[in-house]
Formats: structure tokens, sequence, C-alpha cells
């Protein structure tokens, strides 16, 4: 299989995932065309430009900076302050004691992966190994008040995705608290009256998810219990329109289920493979008129939220004019799955249904459209 990867992406090397390409990848789980070119490896943004419609998004350097900024700012003194926001978070006491480890600088990424999983394991402690796996947020706090917390900056995980393993690094790992090791996301959108952006909460979410899943994968290989590591991922922010850290608990239970079934089908890559055109390709260099033909070989989902998190989503957009799916999900579902746009309109206009599974979503548009022309009568 890793010889047919090979000639999807061409003479390039495959693209490392990273936490934000693993979560992107939960947004659209049906979507085939996505899962194969991510699982060969393809550059994706450079497939993009080559076909004529470059990727729109991305973060902008000054929210990167903004971002870096308001991270150093939180984890000053030796994270102190970090340490009270998670400890006051997790309703847990504030431990007198903690050392800081800083995992980010310095070898390349699987030295660090190494040094990294060897420093968060010895953090196992047997009174944590002892500990009831289900058991609430604090409920470890008389047993481990007098255990000194250990805070992680930037540590190198693991996961393997489709086949490769990829470095993730998350900003920060608390052990100790309450029993638990519990991961860190610092992130610079605001906070705002007790409310963040529910989208960028959500891709928090996710995201963090993807940390917790490669801790735990981490835990379970050195023989230790998994849910050592809390499904209660905390989040600091800065408070509403000053840099005033924030502290806020995600539980990303759900997100956990998502990531790992969308890898789980990543890793039955030979199965997708089996549908794809033996001489399909995303070899970037190829010639755009092969790519876009070869592409449009592979059946893609699209729907408007790829916009914000897959670099084809414009491609796919174009590809999808005159199709249900390019006005949402809701929609596509609403219709009963039927894909054409042309096809609704005529039926909404009285044409019978072709085929009996369709002839529910036929009455319907007949009766949305007798509702819409009476409506703009009235008026």
């Amino acid at each position: 299989m890793e010889q047919r990867l090979a000639a999807i992406r061409g003479d390039a090397p495959p693209k490392r995932h990273n936490a934000r390409t693993i979560a992107a990848l939960t947004g659209n789980p049906g979507c085939t065309r996505r899962a194969v070119l991510d699982g060969a490896g393809v550059d994706k943004p450079a497939l993009a430009g080559r076909v004529g419609f470059p990727a729109r998004f991305g973060q902008s350097r000054f929210a990167i900076t903004r971002g870096n900024i308001f991270e150093a700012q939180v984890k000053a003194d030796g994270g102190a302050e970090l340490l009270r926001l998670v400890a006051e978070r997790l309703g847990v006491p504030v431990p007198t004691a903690a050392s800081w480890t800083d995992l980010g600088d310095g070898d390349d990424p699987a030295t660090r992966a190494r040094r990294s999983a060897t420093l968060l394991t010895e953090a196992v402690s047997p009174v944590d190994t002892d500990a009831d796996a289900d058991e609430p947020t604090g409920a470890g706090e008389s047993r481990c008040a007098d255990e000194p917390a250990a805070l992680f900056d930037h540590p190198m995980l693991g996961l393997v995705v489709a086949g490769q393993r990829v470095h993730l690094e998350p900003d920060l790992v608390a052990a100790r608290l309450g029993g638990r090791f519990h991961v860190v996301e610092i992130k610079s959108f605001p906070v705002i009256d007790g409310q963040a952006d529910p989208a960028k909460v959500a891709a928090a979410a996710v995201q963090s998810a993807v940390y917790v899943l490669a801790l735990r994968e981490l835990f379970t290989a050195r023989g230790h219990d998994p849910h050592l590591v809390s499904h209660e991922v905390v989040l600091v922010c800065p408070r509403d329109f000053s840099n005033e850290p924030v502290a806020h608990l995600l539980d990303v239970r759900r997100q956990l289920l998502v990531v790992r079934r969308q890898l789980d089908r990543m890793d039955r890559l030979d199965t997708l493979l089996a549908d794809v055109p033996a001489d399909f390709t995303a070899d970037p260099a190829a010639d755009p008129a092969i790519l876009a033909g070869s592409l449009a070989r592979v059946p893609a989902r699209y729907a408007p939220d790829c916009l914000a998190s897959c670099e084809l989503a414009y491609f796919c957009r174009h590809e999808a004019r005159g199709q249900t799916g390019a006005l949402g999900r809701p929609v596509r579902e609403a219709l009963g799955g039927i894909a054409d746009v042309g096809e609704v309109l005529a039926l909404a206009g009285g044409e019978p249904a072709t085929e009996p599974e369709r002839a529910e979503a036929a009455a319907l548009l007949r009766t949305a459209a007798r509702l819409r022309a009476d409506a703009l009568t009235t008026a």
C-alpha cells in the first residue's frame, strides 16, 4: 500500500500531520477524497494552487504573534499563575510545590518524543496508579494533597495516522493534580462576559482530544492505566479585552470518540483505495488538467464547513455547483438524499418523482413551494 500512496502523491515526501490537521479530519468523515489525500500525505495547499483554487484560510502572523505573547505571559515565573488557574478550575488545592520541565527545545522530534515519554511516565506515582479512573476530578485530593505537581511544557507526543507516526506538541501537561494528568491548551481568542466564540471553542476541544488520545496511548504502551489522563481539558484564554488569563474546563469525551473513529477509518486505507482508480494521481507536479480530472474521479462530500478546514474546499465547492450538498449538510439531509438542485426544483414545481423513495420528499417540496408562493402573494 505504501507504494500505491507514494504513486498518488508523486516524488515529494509525505506531509506530516499535526493536531490541527488531525482535528480537521473529523469535520467531514464521509469525504473519501480527503481521506485518500491525507492518508497518502499529499501536499494539499500545493495541489489546490496547482488546480487553480488556492486555499484562503490560515492564521495571520498577527494572531500567531499575539498567541505566543499570551502563552509566554501565562507561563512566566515557572508557571506559578498557570498552576493556580488550573488547580482552582479543577477544584483541588493549589500545590505548595511544583516542578517545571521544558521539553520544547533542543533535539529532533523523535528524541524529544522519547524524552517526553520517559519523563511523563516517570511522573506516575503509586498513588496515581491506585486511583479509580472513573472518579470525578478532585476525588484524589486527599490522597494527592502532599504530592508535588509536575508541569511539562511542550512535551512531544506521538500518534499513528494512516500507518505513519506523527509528532504532536500540546502547550502543557499538568500532572498529579487530583490524581490525574490534564492537557492544558492556551489560546489567544478572548472570553468576553464568560462566553467565547463557540466555533473556536469547538475547534480547541477537538484539537485537545487529539492530545489526550496521544497521551493515553503513551500510557497504555508503557503499562499504565490510560484513564490517568483526564477527559477534562483545561482551556486558558484572555478574559474580555485584557491579557488577564482565565481557565475553563472542556469535557472532550465525545471528541475522543470522533477522533478515534476517524483514525480507525484512516487505518483502513486499503479498503478506500480499492474503489480509487489505479491511475489516480494527486502529484502537485502533474499537469493541472490531469489533476482536476483525476480528483473528479474520487468522490468528495463538500459542505460549506469545509471552507474553514480543508485546503481543497474551493475546488470542491466549484465542482459541487448545482448540487444540494453545496447548500450544507442539513439541506442535503432534509431533501432525502436528492443530490441535484435541478431535480429539487422540478419536484417542487409538480414533476412526479421517478423513484418511489423520493415520493415523500417530492410531496414536502411541493408543499413548501405552495406555502412560499402564498406568502409572496400575500406580501
